[in-house]
C-alpha cells in the first residue's frame, strides 16, 4: 500500500544529472514547489564522462544557460582547474570557452546550490512510474510506495533507464559504473503509449597519475588570463593544472585489430547506435585505418585526487586488453588502471514525441529533459533542464511558454533538431548545426538572451542594467567609429580591412575604451557587419515562414496532392509553424506551397 506524502508539489524533477539540477532550480526560482528525486543524493550533478565543460559549440550553450540565469556556468568558474579559449585564431563563430573541472568539488558545489535553493526538496528515491489522471500527469510512485502529487513531472534520468553496462564479454545493470540502473520507468513510459529505443555511449579508463611519466608527454596550459563562463564572475583567481597530450602508435592498433572479436561492439553483443562524433577507439582503429596515429589528452579530474582521465581512449574491450592499449602509449608504459573503460546501453524516448517547449505530446505536464531525448552531453543536457523547467513553471501559471529560434540561440537549434527531426544516435552540438552561427557567438550570448532571463525573475535587476549598460557602450563606440573619418575613409571601413584591427582604429583616433568585452564586442561587430547583416536578413525571411502557424488539429490525409511520406512525417511531428514543417527530413517545396494554401483557405473561412 502507497504511502501518501504529506507536502504536494508544483514540479516533481525525476533525476539529479546537469538536466535535472537545473530544471530544479529554475522552477524553484521561478516561485514553483520543487521536489528532485534522484536514486543516490551522493551522484547529484556527477561527471559520469569527461571532467570539462564546455568546448566549441558546447561552450556556447552554457553561455545561453548563463544568460537565462542557469547554474553551470557559474559553478564551473568556481570549481574549474583549466581554463582555454579554443579556436582564437579563427572567426568570432567558433570561438568557444572550455574548461577542465574538479569533477568532485563541481558535484558538491552544486549539490550545495540544490540544497540551498528555498522552494526546493531534494529526496532519494526511485521512480517507478507515473501517476496520470485522464492523458495529465497528477504525480508519481517510488519504489518504496512513495507517492508524491503534482502539477509537472520532468524526467532527466541520463543512462539510467534499464542501463547495461558492458567491459567485454562481463554485462551487468547500471547508469553508470557504479550507479544501479532504473527499472520500472520505461515500463511506465511504454505503458503509457510511448515509443523508446536504445542508444550506447561509453567512457575511457582512468588512470593512476602516480604512474604516469609526464618527462615524456607535452602539457597543455591554460589560459594566462582564462575567460570565465558567466556573466556574473568578475575574474578566474583560482590556480591552474595543466594537462598532457600524447599518441596512439602502431602497437596500440595492432593489439586492437588482433583483439576486436573481444568487443562487444564489433561481437554482436551491442546492437545500439553510438555516438558517431565521439567514438571508441575500437571504432576509429577502423573507420580511420589509414592514420598512423590518435591524440590522447590526459586531463586530472581533481586537485585532490590521483585519477586521470584519457579523452580520446574510450573502450568496452575486456579488463586485460585495455591494460595493454594503454601500456603500448608514450609515458604510459607502466601505467596502472584505477577504472576500466566501458560502454553502456540505455532506454531514451525518440524526440520527435515531445514539444518545442519539451512537453510530450501524449501526457499533459510530463515534460522530458536530456539523454531521454537522445542527446549526449553535460551541456545539452543542461540546457534541455532549463528549458523544461521554464516552460513546465510558465504553464503552471497560465502563461505563454519560451520557445527559442533558431537564430536567437544554440539552444533553440538544439531543440528544433530534436523535435522535428528526431535523432537515431546520440546527438551532439557542432556550430555547424547553426544556420546563423555568426549571430549566435558565445560573446554576445548576454545581447541575445538575457532579456528573457530577467522577464522570467531569473536574472537580477543589477546584473541586467550593467548588462543593458555594456550594450549601450558597445552601440556607443560602434557609431563612434562609424561617424570618425581619416584619410577620407571612415574607421569602419578601415576596420573590416582584414589587416586591420580596433587598436589601431582607436590609436587613429586617439581614444581608449578601456574595456576587453567591450573592445572584443565593438571589433566583432564592425568586422563582420556585412556577414551578420545578411544572417539577419535570412534570419527574417525564414521568421515569416515560422509565424504561419499550423492549426493543431489539421488532417494531412485531407491534403489533396500532399504525398504519403509528406503525410505521414507531418502527422508523426504535428509541426507548429510552415518554418518547421520545412526543416522535416522529406518534405518538399511543393509540400510546404500544399500546406500554407490549405492553412489560408482555413484561415479565410474563419
Amino acid at each position: 500500500m502507497s504511502v501518501l506524502s504529506e507536502k504536494k508539489y508544483d514540479v516533481i524533477v525525476v533525476g539529479a544529472g546537469h538536466a535535472g539540477c537545473e530544471a530544479a532550480l529554475v522552477s524553484a526560482r521561478m516561485g514553483a514547489t520543487t521536489l528532485m528525486l534522484t536514486m543516490n543524493l551522493d551522484a547529484v550533478a556527477q561527471m559520469s564522462c569527461n571532467p570539462a565543460i564546455g568546448g566549441v559549440a558546447k561552450g556556447h550553450i552554457v553561455r545561453e544557460i548563463d544568460a537565462l540565469g542557469g547554474e553551470m556556468a557559474k559553478v564551473t568558474d568556481q570549481t574549474g582547474i583549466q581554463f582555454r579559449m579554443l579556436n582564437t585564431s579563427k572567426g568570432p563563430a567558433v570561438r568557444a570557452p572550455r574548461a577542465q573541472c574538479d569533477k568532485r568539488v563541481y558535484a558538491m558545489t552544486m549539490k550545495n546550490v540544490l540544497e540551498s535553493q528555498p522552494n526546493l526538496d531534494l529526496k532519494q528515491g526511485e521512480v517507478k512510474e507515473i501517476l496520470t489522471s485522464g492523458n495529465s500527469v497528477e504525480g508519481v510512485l517510488t519504489s518504496i510506495e512513495t507517492l508524491y502529487p503534482c502539477k509537472a513531472v520532468i524526467i532527466t534520468t541520463g543512462t539510467f533507464l534499464n542501463g547495461l553496462i558492458h567491459i567485454g564479454d562481463v554485462t551487468f545493470g547500471g547508469g553508470r559504473a557504479g550507479d544501479k540502473a532504473s527499472h520500472g520507468l520505461s515500463g511506465c513510459l511504454t505503458g503509457l503509449g510511448f515509443e523508446i529505443k536504445r542508444l550506447k555511449t561509453g567512457t575511457p579508463p582512468r588512470l593512476n597519475a602516480r604512474t604516469i611519466d609526464y618527462s615524456k608527454l607535452a602539457p597543455q596550459f591554460g589560459d594566462e588570463f582564462p575567460s570565465p563562463f558567466s556573466f556574473q564572475t568578475k575574474k578566474i583567481t583560482q590556480s591552474q593544472l595543466p594537462c598532457h597530450i600524447t599518441f596512439t602508435n602502431e602497437k596500440t592498433h595492432e593489439i586492437i585489430r588482433e583483439n576486436i572479436h573481444l568487443s562487444p561492439l564489433y561481437s554482436g553483443k551491442i546492437q545500439s547506435r553510438g555516438p558517431r562524433y565521439c567514438p571508441s577507439i575500437e571504432d576509429k582503429i577502423f573507420k580511420f585505418a589509414d592514420k598512423e596515429r590518435h591524440q590522447l589528452f590526459l586531463e586530472p579530474e581533481g586537485r585532490f585526487t590521483q585519477e586521470v582521465y584519457i579523452n580520446g581512449l574510450s573502450t568496452s574491450f575486456p579488463q586485460d586488453i585495455q591494460i595493454k592499449l594503454a601500456r603500448t602509449i608514450q609515458g604510459l608504459e607502466n601505467v596502472e588502471l584505477m577504472r576500466f573503460g566501458y560502454a553502456v546501453e540505455y532506454d531514451f524516448c525518440p524526440p520527435t514525441q515531445v514539444l518545442p517547449t519539451l512537453e510530450t505530446k501524449r501526457i499533459e505536464n510530463l515534460y522530458l529533459a536530456g539523454q531521454i531525448n537522445g542527446t549526449s552531453g553535460y551541456e545539452e543536457a543542461a540546457c534541455q533542464g532549463l528549458m523544461a523547467g521554464i516552460n513546465a513553471v510558465l504553464k503552471i501559471q497560465h502563461k505563454k511558454p519560451l520557445i527559442l529560434g533558431r537564430s536567437e540561440a544554440y539552444i533553440g537549434v538544439l531543440i528544433d533538431d530534436l523535435v522535428t527531426n528526431g535523432t537515431e544516435e546520440p546527438y551532439r552540438m557542432f556550430t555547424s548545426r547553426a544556420e546563423h552561427r555568426l549571430m549566435l557567438r558565445q560573446d554576445n550570448a548576454d545581447e541575445r538572451l538575457m532579456e528573457y532571463g530577467f522577464e522570467l525573475g531569473l536574472i537580477e535587476q543589477p546584473l541586467y542594467e550593467k548588462h543593458q549598460k555594456r550594450q549601450i557602450s558597445i552601440d556607443s563606440w560602434i557609431n563612434k567609429i562609424r561617424h570618425t573619418r581619416h584619410e577620407q575613409v571612415s574607421m569602419d571601413q578601415y576596420l573590416r580591412r582584414p589587416e586591420s584591427s580596433l587598436k589601431e582604429v582607436l590609436g587613429l583616433m586617439n581614444e581608449e575604451i578601456g574595456d576587453s568585452e567591450v573592445e572584443s564586442r565593438v571589433e566583432i561587430e564592425i568586422k563582420y557587419a556585412g556577414y551578420v547583416e545578411r544572417e539577419k536578413v535570412a534570419a527574417h525571411r525564414l521568421k515569416q515562414y515560422e509565424n504561419k502557424k499550423i492549426p493543431g488539429d489539421l488532417v494531412y490525409q485531407s491534403i489533396n496532392g500532399l504525398g504519403r511520406e509528406a503525410r505521414e512525417k507531418l502527422e508523426k511531428v504535428k509541426p507548429l509553424s510552415l518554418g518547421q514543417a520545412a526543416r522535416i527530413s522529406g518534405i518538399t517545396p511543393c509540400d510546404i506551397s500544399l500546406l500554407a494554401i490549405t492553412i489560408e483557405k482555413l484561415r479565410r473561412k474563419g
